[in-house]
């Protein structure tokens, strides 16, 4: 497609377009030059802030790449569809019964376990296979036409299709989705998941089914509004409306996703490839780790379900810009996980909000100047963060300034403990990494998290308010294929895995070739999920062979797990990426200058002796420095440059920070 952009001209332009709970970001690319937008999320009509912020950047046309939390926020919030599941006799009560895990396991009262779907809505057919596939029992007739006239009852807008090892033979799943196809939105799980463990394939199933309604609406009225476009998924890839339309289980982490292709290809150009990375945006932030590539999980867990697509590995914690300060009954101060959201927001954007934010204590202690205009337009209240602020300081009996800093020390150490979750936890120094922070938010704490974890380098990235829509302009065209085996490794020879990956290659090469990839620039990714025989859970060892699998998985679950067994091994899974052709495109570069640069003016900060200079990022050339305190911002994100903090500028803009006071500790 093409854009419209002075009249009379017209430029090819990509457009990625992430849409968050408290903002819509917007990140233009005409091959030589980057624009960027970000206007207040709408979340009762999402696609409104998207016309609004194409509108605003003067775009009629574009190759847009879409990331959404329409399909997050209506799991988390339980707005679903009517959903009936469908399985065999006797297991209506798996996903009630899910795997009977205590969440708190010492609690006398524990709270009670979601139940995803009421039992009225549980129905069975009378079909069987054995452990292999091999039909036992054929579903009949009179079986399917028994439950056709209960749905037609019950009147659900969703089935959900979950027979026993359909993931080995889906032939009746796929004869119960033609007989009902029409008049429901129909998800079978052979199609959703084609891997081992009923609960787990079942709620992702139910998940896709109960979401696929709402985000097939959405995505219908904002294809009216924009035209064509392409979804980002939560594999970081990207894939056309109606394959999302199909798979809305893919989207739940479509914006995150994004985030981390674009903080991986700016750490490229940073020649910074060993990130531990932070995305803090207005409600909740996600933390992860890049070792070059971006690390995808088949045990994702979102609003207390598991979700057993693969998607990126990170954690994520309700601590935001927009997080709520409140003091709970012990007289303690709390942050967050609730969230001024995008309406009202916090006080400080003058749009009715009246409880204090982390924004709100950032923009009290000076670190978020009162000039700041929100997404570069909007002037921002500095008397109404203060009255937000003060209601907190008089609950806890304290100063102003003494609830904001105390506001902020909650929030941190929250977003502290997330990082360590993501590092520590898992054998990793962090120490040994770069500090990559994004978000609108995240630049406001960068320098706090890096010295809670003893980290000298940290990199604020240019455009790091708006890198979730950067990186879906940089992000590849990609499947995700797999398919359950639970073979003994012994007796797999290469030829055999090489069939099964054929198999799952020919059918991710005609879905890619149907979404316009040329199959000569697909590229695949070959991996097995590999366990000791008796075990439950499975390492993803890639594919270099049978010798060259057993000897990985045993190096490998003694790097994991501290020990080796003598013991024989089984194939799991087996599992093929695939993806198109990389985006061949870099950032505008900055020319280097000698000069000075003279700040945009000089702001009170609390706990600094003198004025604090704030710089506009736009106007840094590049190998521009600065020591701490100082306050650089564009129009979409703010950064405070901590005391025993320096600061200097790379070729691209990206602001690369060094600890002046922890430079001995790694080097």
């Amino acid at each position: 497609m093409t854009t419209r952009g002075a009249p009379g001209s017209r430029v090819h332009l990509l457009v990625g377009v992430d849409t968050g709970g408290t903002f819509t970001d917007f990140v233009a690319f005409d091959g030589e030059h980057l624009r960027v937008a970000k206007v207040a999320s709408t979340p009762a009509a999402p696609e409104r802030a998207v016309t609004e912020g194409l509108a605003r950047l003067n775009i009629a046309e574009a190759n847009l790449v879409h990331g959404s939390t329409v399909a997050t926020n209506a799991l988390l919030q339980g707005h679903h569809a009517v959903t009936a599941y469908v399985t065999n006799e006797g297991l209506t009560d798996v996903l009630t019964i899910g795997r009977q895990a205590r969440g708190e396991l010492y609690a006398l009262e524990p709270a009670p376990r979601k139940i995803p779907v009421p039992p009225e809505l549980c129905l069975a057919v009378d079909q069987r296979s054995d452990a292999r596939g091999g039909e036992v029992k054929p579903l009949g007739d009179a079986s399917l036409a028994a439950l056709e006239q209960h749905l037609a009852e019950l009147a659900p807008e969703a089935v959900a299709i979950n027979l026993l090892y359909s993931f080995f033979d889906d032939r009746a799943e796929r004869r119960l989705t033609e007989a009902l196809a029409s008049d429901y939105f129909v998800s079978r799980s052979s199609a959703v998941l084609a891997e081992y463990k009923e609960y787990e394939r079942g709620i992702t199933t139910w998940i896709n089914a109960s979401l696929g309604p709402r985000v097939g609406r959405y995505l219908g009225r904002l294809r009216s509004a924009v035209g064509e476009f392409s979804v980002m998924h939560s594999t970081a890839g990207t894939m056309s409306v109606e394959r999302a339309r199909e798979r809305a289980v893919d989207m739940l982490l479509s914006g995150p996703a994004a985030g981390l292709v674009g903080a991986r290809f700016v750490g490229r150009l940073a020649d910074r490839e060993r990130l531990l990375t932070f995305d803090m945006g207005g409600t909740s932030t996600d933390v992860a780790l890049i070792d070059g590539d971006i690390p995808l999980t088949s045990n994702g867990e979102i609003g207390g379900f598991p979700v057993a697509v693969p998607m990126v590995d990170m954690h994520t914690l309700g601590a935001g810009g927009g997080s709520l300060a409140r003091v709970d009954a012990g007289g303690l101060l709390a942050v967050g996980p609730s969230s001024a959201g995008a309406d009202p927001g916090p006080a400080c954007y003058g749009r009715g909000g009246t409880e204090a934010t982390v924004t709100d204590a950032n923009m009290v202690l000076g670190r978020l100047p009162a000039s700041t205009r929100l997404g570069g337009d909007t002037a921002l209240d500095m008397a109404a963060a203060q009255t937000a602020v003060d209601a907190v300081a008089q609950q806890l009996g304290t100063d102003r300034m003494a609830a904001a800093e105390g506001i902020l020390a909650v929030v941190n150490e929250a977003m502290a403990g997330g990082l360590r979750v993501m590092s520590v936890q898992r054998g990793e120094d962090p120490r040994e990494r770069t500090l990559l922070c994004f978000g609108g938010a995240g630049g406001l704490h960068v320098c706090a998290l890096a010295d809670a974890l003893g980290m000298t380098r940290a990199m604020v990235p240019v455009h790091a308010g708006v890198l979730s829509a950067l990186g879906m302009l940089v992000a590849r065209r990609s499947r995700e294929m797999s398919r359950s085996v639970l073979e003994a490794a012994a007796a797999l020879s290469d030829s055999r895995i090489e069939a099964w990956l054929a198999e799952l290659r020919a059918q991710g090469e005609a879905e890619l070739r149907a979404e316009g990839v040329d199959a000569t620039t697909i590229t695949a990714n070959a991996s097995l999920d590999i366990r000791y025989q008796g075990q439950s859970a499975a390492l993803s060892i890639a594919w270099r062979g049978m010798t060259h699998a057993h000897a990985d998985f045993h190096a490998a679950h003694e790097r994991q797990n501290g020990y080796r067994l003598d013991e024989p091994v089984e194939v799991v899974t087996v599992r093929l990426g695939l993806a198109g052709p990389e985006l061949d495109m870099s950032l505008p570069q900055r020319a280097e200058s000698s000069a000075s640069v003279d700040a945009e003016e000089h702001v009170v900060v609390d706990g600094c002796d003198d004025r604090v200079p704030v710089y506009a990022r736009d106007a840094l050339p590049a190998g521009w420095w600065a020591d701490g305190p100082a306050i650089v911002r564009d129009a979409v994100a703010t950064i405070w440059l901590a005391p025993g903090w320096a600061g200097e500028t790379d070729t691209y803009g990206n602001l690369l920070l060094t600890s002046l006071r922890n430079q001995s500790a790694v080097s």
